[in-house]
């Protein structure tokens, strides 16, 4: 078999690799070591034969183009290998074409960039120039992102036919697009027989919009159409982007023997028919928000699956049969008909939603469908089903309940002790039941960690972690918290010994850090900037036991304490505040104890036993994101025993607007606070309110007071919102507003009870509770 290596092209100047694309693509002249390795490799591409190998030597390759077409044999395909695995790297702008019949590309890395075009790996080089039975194998892309959050690219696309990708790790996907879409816009990519087999799929954050998909095959528009995909044995770990992990919008197409690892969405069968879920497991490890299989459209087929510790509710429940919308146009949601869910086994599930979304526009049941042998154990709670319509198109038969659990009805449901026996890889099954036979035999061939991706290439955490590296203490004085900053490293904790510490220049976070006091004495933090913390991508910050006063700000407005990146940020951050003092930041109008900017996204802002007083801003305006498309700020927001006093606008805005229902948040939950003439500034309130909800998904206020203060505002028109309102108090005045209206119970959950004079732990009303 014919070898062709390249000539070495790295370590190679940035302009001479530069000046290979621009060959490759523009034909601009260049120096003639650049030629060349151009000539070398446009050489070895156009004169492979079957058989042929060409080898990519070592090196780290930066805007490297690359094209590779040709014509092998099933026996005799054509390979593009690295001469090592991991040490050949597509850095830069680099991306992949190609095209032609019978290729295998195996070895290469992209990391350290971001495509230029809409893919990084493309199995076309053109609109009519596709691939059949070509490979891509043993492959990295790592955290391939540009730097624009919702600049959207895929990944990988797959076009043409009986094409493979398999044994590939990819991870940090962190910007909107697909990871990986099977494309049928071209007759010649229609019923394809891809398979998708042994990829890791590593972490992909919440995105806080639409386009968050890890694989998706199809588009509504060819949803009629069969794709015919197989997606087998392969691992998801952590794949949050939205509420579909995989969105199926084709039919006939195959998953089975994936694994999902704590994944926030389920395994969604958004568009076609003829889909089979045969033999994946789900493992939600009690984490929030994690989903099963969710069931639209006609004969889909869901057996023989093990899910196990789902938290997810409505669209991510651990099962979901869907409402459907009469004659439904082809990209909204298609009857329920002809399907069946049987033989699986749920285990410490919360939710199995039947009839879920129904609404006016979403009106049309279940059909024709059956829920049979299935076997339900859950030893947290008693009740795991929610009816949200007619479900009598649905028969169900023959369905084991562990005794603790209340039946859905007594027709089709039996109840016995159930026990469960560890059958291996972290799997536990019901003794004696024919669906955990089935799911036993099904264990060998399950994806794991060590079977999937790449053995090569080294994984690490994605997520941002506090308090995992050094302390560094440090003493009052002029930027010694700045210098601090600057020598530090992620995970790091700096602690600040009693004392004041002024602050002449800001101090920009690029990875997570705890500055915390050294005592129960809280340090004095002052500054003369806009901003005393900025928060730029990859940064995060906890911020704990410290006294901040803006006595020293320049009188001007828009000044904060804490503010993101006025950027696109790709990364998600966090912000935590405990038991911290806020004072005087009240210089000008506007002062915000943190100011974001659109296109940044906060997975969790917590702030707890913390007081805020004269402030002429706000203290969270999560609210940037206001072109009503379904993005937001923030996914999670905990405000837990804090004081809000003399707030000049709202103590908090969280905004999502739009219809969109591919997301889960905002969410928000507010504990024991106190609220006193918060939003009193009639000139610069525009909001009108004391805290403003637009769109929030999830929202629990209990125990607190809303005193003298403008309205609480409700606008909470997406989705199904939850809305827990509990011994709480509204007076002075304060009022709880719908829309606009007072607020009903007959549209919300409501949970109001009488006035109190205490609060439940026994505090009296109006009590400074950080004090």
């Amino acid at each position: 078999m014919p070898l062709h290596y390249l000539p070495t092209l790295a370590p190679a100047p940035r302009w001479l690799s530069r000046c290979l694309v621009l060959l490759l693509l523009y034909g601009c002249g260049a120096p003639a070591e650049a030629q060349e390795a151009t000539d070398a490799l446009v050489r070895a591409i156009r004169d492979a034969q079957p058989g042929a190998t060409i080898v990519v030597p070592n090196g780290s390759y930066q805007d490297l183009a690359l094209e590779f077409t040709g014509r092998g044999t099933a026996e005799a395909p054509i390979r593009l290998v690295a001469e090592e695995k991991g040490k050949v790297f597509l850095e830069g702008q680099s991306y992949l074409r190609l095209s032609g019949e019978h290729l295998v590309v195996e070895g290469l890395v992209f990391r350290n960039g971001y495509t230029p075009t809409s893919e990084v790996i493309s199995f076309r080089t053109a609109d009519d120039e596709l691939c059949n039975y070509c490979r891509v194998t043993e492959c990295v892309i790592d955290n391939y992102n540009p730097p624009e959050r919702y600049e959207s690219d895929y990944w990988v696309g797959l076009y043409g036919r009986n094409n493979r990708f398999d044994h590939n790790y990819l991870t940090g996907k962190r910007n909107q697009g697909v990871t990986l879409a099977v494309r049928l816009n071209s007759e010649e990519s229609r019923e394809n027989g891809h398979r998708i087999d042994h990829n890791y799929f590593g972490e992909r954050p919440i995105l806080g919009s639409n386009g968050g998909e890890t694989l998706r095959i199809g588009t509504s528009h060819y949803s009629l159409t069969n794709s015919n995909t197989v997606v087998e044995s392969n691992y998801f770990d952590r794949c949050n982007g939205e509420h579909e992990i995989i969105s199926n919008k084709s039919g006939g197409n195959i998953f089975r023997g994936n694994t999902f690892h704590e994944c926030q969405g389920t395994l969604t069968m958004r568009h076609g028919n003829n889909t089979t879920v045969d033999g994946n497991f789900f493992f939600g490890n009690g984490k929030p928000n994690t989903g099963g299989i969710r069931i639209i459209n006609e004969r889909q087929t869901v057996t023989n699956n093990y899910l196990a510790g789902l938290t997810g509710y409505r669209f991510r429940g651990a099962l979901v049969i869907m409402n459907g919308v009469p004659n439904s146009p082809i990209n909204r949601y298609h009857q329920v008909k002809d399907s069946e869910a049987s033989n699986n086994v749920f285990v410490d599930c919360d939710h199995i939603q039947l009839g879920a979304g129904s609404d006016e526009e979403r009106s049309a049941v279940p059909e024709s469908t059956v829920v049979a042998d299935n076997v339900f154990v859950n030893r947290n709670r008693d009740s795991l089903f929610t009816v949200y319509d007619d479900i009598s198109g649905i028969t169900f038969r023959n369905n084991l309940l562990d005794k603790n659990l209340v039946p859905l009805q007594d027709e089709g449901f039996e109840r016995r002790p159930l026990k469960l026996t560890d059958a291996g890889h972290g799997v536990m099954l019901p003794a004696g039941t024919p669906a955990a036979d089935s799911i036993r035999a099904r264990i060998p061939t399950m994806a794991t960690p060590e079977n999937t991706g790449v053995n090569w290439y080294p994984r690490r955490e994605e997520a941002q972690h506090f308090g995992t590296g050094q302390t560094i203490e440090i003493g009052p004085g002029e930027n010694t918290l700045s210098e601090a900053v600057a020598r530090s490293a992620a995970g790091d904790i700096i602690r600040l010994a009693p004392g004041e510490y002024l602050q002449t220049m800001t101090i920009d976070l690029r990875h997570p850090i705890t500055i915390e006091a050294a005592g129960s004495e809280k340090p004095l933090l002052v500054f003369r900037k806009t901003s005393l913390l900025n928060i730029e991508n990859g940064g995060a910050l906890t911020l704990r036991g410290v006294h901040v006063d803006g006595r020293e700000c320049l009188d001007q407005p828009l000044n904060s304490v804490i503010r993101t990146s006025r950027y696109s940020m790709v990364n998600n951050y966090k912000l935590f505040i405990e038991d911290c003092d806020f004072t005087n930041l009240d210089v000008n109008h506007s002062f915000n104890v943190l100011r974001v900017y659109k296109h940044t996204f906060a997975d969790s802002i917590v702030v707890r036993n913390s007081s805020f007083r004269n402030v002429s801003g706000s203290v969270l305006p999560l609210d940037q994101e206001n072109d009503d498309i379904g993005i937001y700020n923030a996914e999670n927001v905990v405000l837990e025993n804090c004081f809000f006093d003399k707030i000049g606008q709202a103590a908090l805005h969280l905004h999502r607007g739009g219809s969109d229902e591919s997301t889960f948040g905002p969410m928000l939950t507010i504990d024991r606070c106190t609220f006193d003439e918060v939003g009193t500034d009639e000139k610069w309130n525009r909001s009108e309110s004391s805290v403003s909800l637009h769109g929030t998904q999830y929202v629990h206020i209990t125990n607190s007071v809303f005193d003298d203060s403008a309205p609480v505002r409700l606008h909470l028109v997406v989705g199904e919102p939850v809305v827990l309102i509990e011994n709480s108090v509204f007076s002075g005045g304060t009022e709880l507003l719908d829309n606009g209206e007072p607020y009903r119970t007959q549209n919300l959950h409501l949970n109001l009870e009488e006035p109190v004079t205490t609060l439940p732990d026994g505090t009296p009303v109006g009590t400074q509770l950080s004090e």
